[in-house]
């Protein structure tokens, strides 16, 4: 369908996606000031039980978190959630209204990761915070009213590739059961793999085909481990027992296709995937730009329902 207007005013204020390869003359300080210039806390937040910032003990010293309860006593289930930024850029703050949205519907404790950024900290380390959170809730999560055996994990864009590279740890490390990933736009693939959706929205669109390719210079270290599967999800010779997942993508979206790939590629695999395309949206619709687009509630309620099927043991 034709972009969304919305959307459209957004690419028009912002014009981030005609960019074109200046994100490749930026060094990430200089990203991160700019980001931090188009963005604001919306005014109006859903409520939520309480909200706090704490730490959790991680491989390189804490890792901040800042943990969504509901109303109540607990323990409540857990859903992870891991910002996006292309591991190189953005913080807590900017997916605020979309994890009390998510812990408000669900009735479900949300614990949103600060991980280490790239380049000062490259690949494995938003990866090895990610997990170390998850690992730590499993054993500890009673201290925040957190029940441990019921632990989803989620994010978008660079976030989804942490929540899916979770999964994939928890099943070969053996380590805490996942309930549900819920992987947002998520990355899994490389840019230059070939898949239409980057050719389609390469430009223009808010999220460019040059940020990515500048993205990819700063988290991985080297050509190497492209070919990890713990860096690209999408090159695992095994999906199998893997948690359930629900894939959100949007239509005018770089990364919409490896999205798709990816669900279908667990199906294959046995594990079970949910594949939804929101038409007429741009990258950032469930987390940074949820108030800006309306169709954002629907993707939250998705989300809420997912979650609560999975706590309550039922596939979807």
């Amino acid at each position: 369908m034709p972009l969304h207007p919305e959307a459209q005013k957004i690419i028009e204020r912002t014009r981030i996606g005609e960019s074109g390869p200046a994100p490749l003359a930026l060094d990430a300080r200089a990203m991160r000031a700019g980001f931090a210039r188009t963005w604001s806390m919306p005014e109006r937040l859903p409520t939520v039980g309480s909200v706090r910032d704490a730490t959790v003990p991680g491989p390189a010293g804490d890792i901040p978190v800042r943990i969504y309860a509901p109303e109540g006593p607990g323990p409540f289930p857990v859903l992870v959630w891991f910002h996006g930024g292309g591991w190189t850029i953005g913080c807590l703050d900017e997916n605020e209204y979309a994890c009390r949205a998510v812990c408000a519907g669900a009735e479900t404790a949300v614990v949103s990761v600060d991980y280490r950024l790239a380049p000062e900290n490259p690949y494995p380390a938003a990866a090895d915070d990610c997990y170390a959170v998850v690992a730590w809730l499993r054993e500890n999560g009673e201290r925040w009213a957190v029940d441990g055996t019921r632990i989803a994990v989620g994010g978008e864009s660079a976030g989804g590739n942490l929540a899916a590279v979770v999964a994939l740890k928890s099943r070969d490390l053996g380590g805490p059961p996942i309930a549900l990933q819920v992987l947002v736009s998520p990355v899994v693939g490389h840019p230059d793999d070939g898949r239409p959706s980057y050719r389609e929205f390469a430009d223009g669109y808010f999220l460019s085909k040059a940020s990515m390719d500048w993205f990819f210079t700063q988290y991985p270290r080297d050509a190497a481990d492209l070919a990890d599967p713990y860096l690209l999800p999408i090159r695992a010779d095994d999906l199998s027992a893997l948690p359930p997942a629900l894939v959100l993508g949007a239509e005018y979206d770089v990364l919409r296709d490896e999205g798709e790939d990816y669900a279908r590629a667990l199906n294959d695999a046995g594990t079970t995937a949910t594949a939804v395309r929101f038409d007429g949206l741009i990258h950032g619709f469930f987390g940074l730009l949820a108030t800006d687009l309306g169709d954002a509630e629907q993707a939250h309620e998705l989300v809420v329902g997912a979650l609560r099927d999975a706590f309550a043991g039922k596939a979807r």
